[in-house]
């Protein structure tokens, strides 16, 4: 297993403890109507249930680590020469690299998505809460580390323009 095969595991499973742990957590916290929807100047303008709030989320949550990783697992079993890649002969001789890629990549994107709506929830909570002065433009930087980490992710298959270098090459 490759270090960033294994950092990628990591990230997931440590992201899906903390998504669920601010779920739960911030269901505790939320009064019975929470502020989704906010004016330039930093006042509510929208209102949902917290309930509605919880199952909006559990289902992303679900989408997101059941459906997003039950099509990580059937990478193996596609066809390389079906798969949207380049060089897809080269690609296709080397294919436990490419399963690798691939299956990385989908992790990778589980791992971002579920550590975006975690951290979302915490601050929705803080902002929510009665114990903290903080407003909505106090965690504008969740805005730019979002984008971020999406920007990151959508850029990991550029490695997949290349094909593998052959073992006798190196």
């Amino acid at each position: 297993m490759k270090v960033t095969t294994f950092a990628i595991k990591i990230w997931r499973w440590a992201s899906l403890l903390f998504v669920i742990g601010a779920l739960v957590w911030t269901y505790s916290l939320f009064p019975e109507m929470v502020a989704v929807d906010f004016a330039d100047s930093g006042l509510a303008e929208r209102y949902v249930d917290k309930e509605h709030v919880f199952y909006i989320v559990m289902g992303l949550f679900l989408v997101n680590n059941v459906l997003i990783t039950g099509i990580a697992r059937h990478i193996p079993n596609v066809d390389p020469m079906n798969l949207p890649i380049l060089k897809r002969k080269e690609w296709a001789q080397h294919r436990s690299e490419l399963n690798e890629h691939l299956t990385n990549w989908l992790f990778c994107l589980v791992s971002v998505i579920n550590t975006i709506v975690g951290f979302s929830l915490l601050a929705l909570a803080t902002i929510n809460s009665t114990s903290y002065k903080m407003d909505v433009f106090d965690f504008s930087w969740l805005y730019y580390a979002s984008l971020a980490l999406v920007l990151f992710v959508f850029l990991l298959p550029l490695r997949l323009l290349w094909p593998p270098v052959h073992d006798d090459k190196l």
